[in-house]
């Protein structure tokens, strides 16, 4: 079995022969990008939105305020159902195409905010948590799918962290809302319910775009697929993508009897491609990021900044740091590589992350006036996170996975994302109570120590790569070497 090409794949362009492709030259692959970001904002608004929104739940339910688990299980609940909506999302987007899983998971995720904004109780509340949940998990195998599929090898790396961005901006609209409604009576029915319009929009927007091209061509016409490459590529560089499109399809038809997920594990290039992606999703999360994110209010207040208005107005701040990382991330995972860009990243996540240790363990000292520099913590962690561990588990995850085994490889992958999230939430507050805040931020700071070996071990660097090259970089390390990695690359900077 060898490894074909992904989604998205072209073939290595000789800069000299045709024209440069940058992220601006074209608007629509832009236009197709943004609209399947959508699913992108869905994911941070909810990841924003319930950091605020909780502080108000507490004061309408007195069992909530109550109960460190009830708190820890409304925001978790959406996390699970996201596992559950990754795990699926997979096997739909092979079977069902890429469009057709966008339009369910808009349908789901809209319901489940109408019954948050209704929930009489918080037990109806969680359960619109879970439908969130599920639309959301579907979204996050989808949109970075979609996008890998209709993106160019050259600018691939930022068009799929666009969806990224989306994510961040997501956040960063939360706390937009959050802020708005806070006088507003039913303050947080407001702040979840209002959360239906972006999946509307995308619903609506969607039914005019086309399902993805290399679905498409190999599930149902390729004159269809064809029609929207047009809109892609200029005649010279849509013949070299036909070719390539017609050889895979041919590879898998003799190749193939049947997609196993037990080969995901069977096989070790798919094996050693697996353990790059899902080792970058747990990471991501196990370096605390939406935990910053989830509870940021909640963290801004234990450290001395007792007001509702002025936690949600400096997690404003940090959710727009994140966005503006992010857009620093889009230039750099195409120009420094992914490589480069995490580790650089994860090593002023340790720096951050100590920082804010350290501001803890003096506030629970006694020492006043020390708030600030827990806000400083989170912003310098955001700033160092947010260009790098925001964009490049996702981006790796587009581009390392067999066509044949894309929807089953970035469903798991996802999944490993959300249980790894669901842990992370479910447990901060409740570890935070055990051993203290200062030594759980410390404690994140180890993981992103192992994080940087396993990303100096484990993930090659694919930046600018074409998915054949990829394959051979995967058949090299199956093999047992490292030689067609650094070869590829000499190749790509020459």
């Amino acid at each position: 079995m060898t490894i074909g090409m992904v989604p998205g794949s072209s073939g290595h362009i000789d800069a000299g022969a045709d024209k440069k492709i940058t992220y601006f030259s074209n608007k629509y692959v832009l236009g197709l990008t943004v609209v399947a970001g959508i699913g992108g904002l869905l994911f941070g608004y909810d990841t924003g939105v319930i950091s605020g929104a909780l502080l108000y739940i507490r004061d309408d339910f007195e069992e909530v305020d109550q109960s460190s688990f009830l708190q820890e299980t409304i925001v978790s609940m959406a996390l699970l159902g996201a596992m559950i909506g990754a795990a699926g999302g997979g096997w739909l987007n092979d079977v069902r195409g890429r469009k057709t899983a966008t339009l369910i998971a808009d349908v789901i995720f809209a319901l489940g905010s109408f019954v948050m904004a209704a929930a009489p109780d918080p037990y109806v509340l969680i359960f619109g948590r879970l439908l969130v949940g599920l639309g959301v998990g579907i979204a996050s195998v989808t949109a970075p799918m979609y996008i890998a599929e209709a993106a160019p090898s050259e600018i691939r790396g930022g068009l799929v962290s666009t969806n990224v961005l989306m994510i961040t901006g997501g956040q960063f609209l939360s706390y937009l809302v959050n802020l708005g409604f806070t006088e507003v009576r039913g303050t947080w029915r407001w702040m979840l319910g209002i959360a239906a319009v972006p999946a509307i929009l995308q619903f609506l927007l969607m039914l005019f775009l086309p399902e993805s091209p290399r679905w498409l061509y190999k599930n149902r016409s390729s004159a269809e697929a064809i029609e929207t490459l047009s809109k892609i590529y200029d005649p010279d560089r849509l013949k070299d993508e036909l070719q390539q499109l017609s050889a895979t399809l041919e590879e898998e038809q003799i190749s193939k009897s049947s997609v196993r997920y037990k080969d995901v594990f069977g096989i070790k290039e798919i094996r050693l491609a697996f353990l790059a992606g899902a080792g970058l999703q747990a990471f991501q999360q196990f370096t605390g990021i939406n935990t910053v994110m989830y509870y940021s209010p909640t963290i801004v207040q234990m450290a001395g900044f007792r007001s509702n208005q002025l936690a949600l107005l400096l997690s404003l701040i940090v959710a727009l740091m994140n966005a503006a990382g992010t857009v620093v991330g889009i230039y750099l995972i195409d120009h420094v590589g992914r490589r480069k860009l995490s580790l650089s990243s994860l090593t002023g996540v340790i720096l951050s992350l100590v920082l804010l240790s350290t501001a803890f363990f003096f506030e629970s000292s006694g020492h006043t006036n020390i708030g600030w520099v827990a806000v400083l913590g989170l912003v310098l962690y955001i700033s160092s996170f947010a260009p790098g561990m925001g964009p490049v588990p996702w981006t790796v995850n587009s581009e390392i996975y067999p066509e044949s085994y894309r929807g089953i490889c970035g469903g798991m992958s996802a999944t490993v994302n959300w249980v790894s999230n669901l842990i992370v939430a479910q447990s901060f507050l409740s570890v935070a109570d055990a051993v203290g805040t200062g030594m759980t931020f410390l404690i994140l700071a180890g993981i992103a120590v192992a994080a940087i070996a396993f990303v100096v071990v484990f993930v090659p660097e694919t930046k600018g790569l074409t998915f054949e090259e990829v394959e051979k970089l995967w058949r090299g390390r199956a093999r047992g070497g490292r030689d067609g990695a650094e070869s590829l690359l000499e190749h790509e900077v020459s």
